[in-house]
């Protein structure tokens, strides 16, 4: 089921250096709900690279600040800096502390003492499997490992909003349906959590979303782009039967609006 609104994006543009790069993007994220079972939200935004997806994630993190329109959460409440977790794609970990003192200072940065911040890295430790490396620095540790750890750091002071830029780029296939595995569990950790993955992965993206959105560019009738993107298509994977299965990627019906969604991407 679909309840209330959780943020809502609306009418968001931004130039960079004269250029339009986001045109009025605007989309609702809502409460996906299940009897008897704890649901998060998991939307995926698809676009092509350059498209603008990573501006947009900045603006809702309130990172940066659209020239127009607005980012708002429940009942229409702006979001502040700090609200959002960001897990971007080059993992920015302290290389000089352990994975434990990383999630450490995250918790004492976000107010925690240092007692609470100890308990809590090792409860994330266990939790992401990854209590026997505690000890290890970043630079010891895989690509899927140091994004679980990244992962971590931004939820030590639980987040109801997480945004990952290119969760799934550079990974090996065990590494990568490992963290798809995490990305799901993270966002069932609480009904209200909700988890946004920016990717050009529409597999990867495909198979653990429940809604997907399309950000592209308009086309002139000769073809040419038009500057700024927006909200092009909007797949809502529950009402199709292709959210919350483990053998999704087995389906027809999940290839042939994987195949649907390759073809649009040819055109953004």
């Amino acid at each position: 089921m679909t309840g209330e609104v959780l943020f809502s994006v609306r009418e968001v543009s931004q130039k960079l250096g004269g250029a339009q790069i986001l045109d009025r993007v605007s989309f609702d994220v809502h409460d996906r709900t299940r009897a008897g079972q704890t649901t998060g939200q998991i939307i995926g935004i698809l676009g092509p690279s350059g498209v603008g997806k990573t501006r947009l994630i900045r603006i809702i993190a309130a990172l940066d600040a659209p020239d127009s329109g607005s980012v708002v959460g429940i009942q229409g409440a702006p979001i502040e800096p700090g609200q959002v977790g960001v897990v971007f794609q080059d993992y920015p970990l302290l290389r000089h502390r352990t994975v434990r003192s990383n999630l450490e200072v995250a918790g004492i940065a976000n107010g925690l003492s240092r007692a609470a911040a100890q308990g809590r890295a090792k409860k994330l430790l266990d939790l992401f499997r990854l209590g026997d490396r505690g000890s290890y620095y970043p630079a010891q540790l895989s690509g899927g490992q140091r994004q679980r750890v990244a992962i971590a750091q931004q939820i030590v002071c639980p987040k109801r909003l997480l945004l990952m830029d290119e969760p799934f780029s550079g990974l090996d296939p065990s590494a990568l349906e490992e963290v798809m595995h995490l990305v799901v569990e993270v966002a069932n950790m609480d009904e209200l959590n909700t988890i946004g993955i920016v990717t050009h992965d529409i597999r990867a993206a495909m198979a653990v979303s429940d809604t997907l959105f399309m950000l592209g560019r308009d086309r002139t009738p000769d073809g040419k782009w038009l500057p700024g993107a927006r909200i092009q298509e909007t797949y809502d994977l529950v009402e199709r039967g292709l959210a919350w299965r483990d053998d999704v990627m087995e389906l027809p019906a999940f290839s042939s609006l994987e195949k649907e969604i390759r073809q649009k991407f040819k055109q953004l």
